[in-house]
């Protein structure tokens, strides 16, 4: 009988640890919720090109055991409920502070999550959320703010061409690669045909996509083509939201020495160009026999007017490639019309001999080069 006392005063000791526990726990997390926002102000204005941040302040809510609070900052489109926010983020000191300092660069990511286009204006809403880590209070005040984004978008890593107008077609998986020739630009020679395109910043799932809008470039849709089958070199820089597509003529064979074009080369397609069996023969001068030549670029911008873009070695003169030559000999990079400097030199065995040229300008490659092979 004492026995079974013993077991039952032992039971009810740890049932009223457990009752006492359970109601030091929920003392700790109880807080009350944030009944009111200072500042901004009530659909105060933001341009957020500036190099600036927001601060965002609120009334303290209190901790039923007097400790420390929680706060998240959250956001949500005009109108929204908050039920699915654009975006929630801690408050200074790891969510401690009443306070949030909010980079206007990332209040641009954020209105682009609600939807708002570059250089538009639109609202965005915020609250804040008090809580102990645990038990997380409800939304008691609500206020906007307008907000003016920049020009521009974040870049991604990679930029494909993709749509019915392009070389690849509306298969996403086959999108092109575009090249990467900065932080925030991407370029790409390719072919156009009638028909839609758009970029995309990735070949699988659901990628975001942007298109071009007269000079702009723009988020969600794409390019209508109508004009005819040719050849251009698209550019986007992603931190002014501006592009540029030139249509791409005549790329020529400069020989130096007779000073003249020996040959153009048709465009075959993903931004190369090539010509087969073209003939070459050195030209003979007292000292010996010279090989130089370089190439030229017919281009012409979106007013019509064609300009002249040559492409050479990035060395001022040089020597014939032979077998141990490395890749960076053959790269392409801009140069002026000289008709000796950084032109390249012909292998040995090319002269008089029927050799396969070709260009290539594509992602593919490190660096935009070209070959010369004679079988």
């Amino acid at each position: 009988m004492k026995n079974i006392s013993y077991k039952l005063l032992s039971f009810l000791m740890v049932l009223v640890a457990f009752w006492g526990c359970q109601e030091d726990t929920e003392m700790h997390t109880e807080v009350t919720p944030v009944q009111s926002l200072y500042s901004p102000e009530n659909n105060a204005f933001m341009n957020l090109g500036a190099q600036s941040s927001a601060i965002f302040e609120w009334e303290a809510a209190k901790a039923a055991d007097n400790g420390v609070v929680l706060y998240d900052v959250v956001f949500d489109e005009e109108g929204g409920d908050f039920s699915d926010p654009l975006f929630i983020i801690p408050s200074d000191g790891r969510g401690m502070q009443r306070r949030l300092t909010l980079p206007f660069s990332e209040l641009n990511s954020i209105a682009e999550r609600a939807g708002i286009q570059p250089e538009a204006v639109g609202k965005l809403q915020w609250s804040v959320q008090s809580s102990k880590g645990i038990n997380v209070q409800e939304i008691m005040d609500i206020r906007t703010i307008e907000v003016e984004r920049p020009a521009g978008f974040p870049a991604p890593d990679e930029l494909y061409l993709t749509g019915s107008a392009t070389e690849a077609g509306e298969d996403l998986g086959d999108a092109i690669l575009m090249t990467k020739t900065s932080a925030n630009t991407f370029e790409t020679y390719t072919s156009l045909k009638a028909g839609a395109y758009s970029f995309a910043e990735r070949n699988s799932g659901e990628p975001d996509t942007y298109y071009i809008d007269g000079e702009k470039l723009r988020a969600d849709g794409e390019t209508e083509y109508t004009g005819e089958e040719n050849v251009y070199r698209i550019r986007v820089d992603f931190s002014n939201g501006t592009t540029e597509i030139h249509e791409i003529g005549d790329v020529e064979l400069w020989f130096a020495p007779n000073g003249e074009f020996l040959t153009a080369l048709p465009y075959a397609s993903n931004g190369t160009w090539m010509i087969d069996d073209f003939p070459i023969e050195f030209r003979q001068e007292s000292w010996g026999r010279d090989e130089r030549y370089k190439f030229r670029f017919m281009v012409t911008d979106a007013e019509g007017n064609t300009t002249e873009e040559w492409f050479g070695s990035t060395n001022g003169d040089n020597q014939r490639p032979n077998e141990t030559t490395g890749p960076a000999y053959w790269y392409m990079v801009p140069v002026t019309n000289d008709r000796w400097n950084n032109c390249f030199k012909f292998a040995t065995e090319v002269d008089n001999a029927a050799a396969d040229i070709q260009i290539i300008f594509n992602a593919e490659v490190s660096n935009y080069t070209h070959s010369v092979t004679v079988e």
